[in-house]
């Protein structure tokens, strides 16, 4: 960690010149400029000094957050291939049955089909990529082509069929994969 490029943003941030920090934390602002570019550095006490000014703690200053992954790619992906339903499933965000969702890439194969899920609370969004599918939603259906999406309350039951093959992306809230 560069303490000294972590200031810089954090003054840049606050919106304050090196001088009316220097003036602030009773420093020169040459002596902010060369921790500024990792020069030299402050000592606790002044480091304490300068994170005052700047509205933070020691604690916060120094508290990193672990990385978190934003993109995802396919050597990313979960796959399951379901031979009795024709279907291939691919989880598109890995573990995300933690999260408030879970969006996946399923490929309805000529005559899939999706398992019938119970009602639940929830919502269900899809996404036609490819294809074209039969949404079964209580005693109704519902057709969807590509470029058309739905979006459902999950509290009947449900499922997808696709006569000539589809691939979409599905999200479903919370999570029932």
């Amino acid at each position: 960690m560069s303490i000294g490029h972590k200031l810089k943003e954090l003054r840049m941030l606050k919106g304050l010149t090196q001088e009316e920090l220097a003036d602030r934390a009773e420093l020169s602002k040459g002596f902010i400029s060369q921790v500024e570019r990792d020069l030299t550095s402050p000592s606790i006490a002044t480091l304490m000094d300068i994170l005052q000014c700047l509205g933070t703690s020691i604690s916060e200053f120094f508290h990193e957050e672990s990385e978190e992954q934003i993109v995802f790619g396919k050597q990313d992906f979960f796959e399951k291939q379901d031979s009795e339903l024709n279907n291939e499933i691919h989880w598109i965000i890995p573990n995300a049955q933690k999260n408030c969702m879970e969006p996946i890439l399923l490929t309805l194969k000529a005559g899939g089909s999706t398992y019938p899920d119970n009602p639940h609370e929830g919502e269900e969004f899809g996404y036609i990529l490819q294809g074209s599918v039969a949404i079964h939603l209580g005693n109704q259906v519902h057709k969807a082509k590509k470029g058309e999406s739905f979006y459902f309350s999950a509290d009947k039951k449900h499922y997808l069929t696709s006569k000539t093959g589809a691939v979409l992306i599905w999200v479903s809230s919370p999570p029932s994969f």
